[in-house]
């Protein structure tokens, strides 16, 4: 790894791997994202997988013989930090692209600056779907692909016909748990209750309260990034709290980090640590020779990102050039085989994915339940 430097607080540059480009002028990928704030937990994981795939990617020779250097900034999970590190990237870092996982807020901030500065914009986070620009392409879930395999499993193996929903209040939170509303109702359920946190919320004492009273057959939550899921699943676990519990915002890093308290809980996630591929295992023994110890937990966000990467990587080699128009014509029409399966972002701007219906075990681990190949995510951009 070359030196580290600081730029005024906000963002730090890896050059990583050894490239053969010698002088050629790098190319640079900006890296926003929450090292603080609501994101902490998991930000870590996807700087981590940020940096291994620039590290192959830079041994390997670069892109078009260019080294690719990393600016990770970071954006506070929220709107007024997203805004400090977007523009420091975008106009201060003059990086050629943007690839990262965000909270909604700090995504709807930052957009703007996108596309005033014209720069390519990989969301590589699952969110309630429907955000559009001429400039970015989302690799992640949507309710489309999400929500189906938890309603209808508690629908189907519970008997669940009542239903309880959480959220944390901004655009994720609510954005999932409309469409949880309307899809349950749409399969003959109920909705008993409907409560809200500010992002920052710690406290659930009084809607753990009122869910109690309502008495819902399952509970549904949608949270923002890792600090309110552990949190939330904290205090439920000391209320009691024993009904089925999906969760829409936890990933595998962020259960194992929650221990004791994540065993039980419910997810539909696009990647699952342990997905038999040799493309998985690969990705897997990379990680762990470069991090040993200090690796944290690969995870539905942190794999994305890996991916985005090297789906970056060939649009860059389709067009030709990293001039950010020709880009962004190429990254509908190319896509990677990852630890993920094949990932090509063709449908509006968003890629199908593979959905695994999984329960965090006592490890802290996730056992597939069922799996759904190629599930479509829907209309989301249908102008672009």
């Amino acid at each position: 790894m070359h030196a580290t430097t600081i730029l005024k607080g906000l963002a730090f540059t890896l050059l990583l791997g050894t490239a053969t480009a010698g002088a050629q002028e790098a190319i640079k990928i900006g890296v926003p994202v929450g090292l603080s704030g609501a994101n902490s937990v998991v930000a870590p994981s996807v700087v981590q997988s940020s940096e291994l795939a620039v590290e192959e990617i830079n041994a390997a020779g670069g892109i078009l013989g260019r080294p690719l250097e990393l600016v990770v900034a970071d954006d506070g999970s929220g709107a007024q930090g997203a805004q400090r590190a977007f523009d420091a990237l975008v106009f201060q870092s003059d990086v050629d692209v943007l690839i990262s996982m965000e909270t909604s807020a700090a995504r709807n901030a930052g957009l703007p600056i996108v596309n005033r500065g014209g720069k390519p914009y990989i969301y590589t986070s699952f969110y309630e779907g429907k955000s559009c620009s001429p400039w970015m392409y989302i690799n992640a879930w949507v309710p489309e692909q999400q929500v189906a395999p938890i309603v209808d499993h508690f629908m189907k193996d519970f008997s669940a016909k009542s239903f309880y929903l959480v959220g944390s209040d901004y655009a994720f939170g609510r954005g999932m748990l409309e469409f949880t509303r309307s899809y349950v109702e749409a399969n003959g359920g109920t909705v008993v209750g409907e409560d809200y946190l500010p992002m920052d919320g710690s406290d659930w004492t009084a809607i753990i309260s009122k869910m109690r009273t309502a008495a819902p057959d399952a509970l549904i939550t949608s949270t923002a990034g890792g600090a309110p899921n552990v949190t939330l699943t904290k205090q439920l676990r000391a209320a009691g709290v024993e009904i089925p519990y999906g969760n829409l915002a936890v990933d595998e890093g962020t259960a194992q980090s929650m221990g004791a308290d994540a065993t039980g809980i419910f997810i539909a996630a696009s990647y699952i640590s342990s997905i038999p591929s040799e493309e998985n295992k690969t990705f897997l023994a990379a990680m762990e020779k470069k991090f040993g110890a200090d690796l944290k937990t690969p995870n539905d966000l942190s794999v994305p990102q890996y991916e985005a990467i090297y789906l970056y990587k060939a649009a860059v080699e389709k067009a030709g050039s990293a001039e950010p128009d020709a880009v962004i014509e190429a990254l509908g029409e190319v896509s990677y085989k990852g630890p993920r399966g094949v990932i090509q972002m063709n449908k509006q701007r968003h890629a199908p994915l593979t959905m695994y219906l999984g329960q965090v075990v006592a490890d802290g681990t996730v056992n597939v339940i069922q799996s759904f190949d190629n599930v479509d995510p829907g209309e989301q951009c249908p102008n672009l």
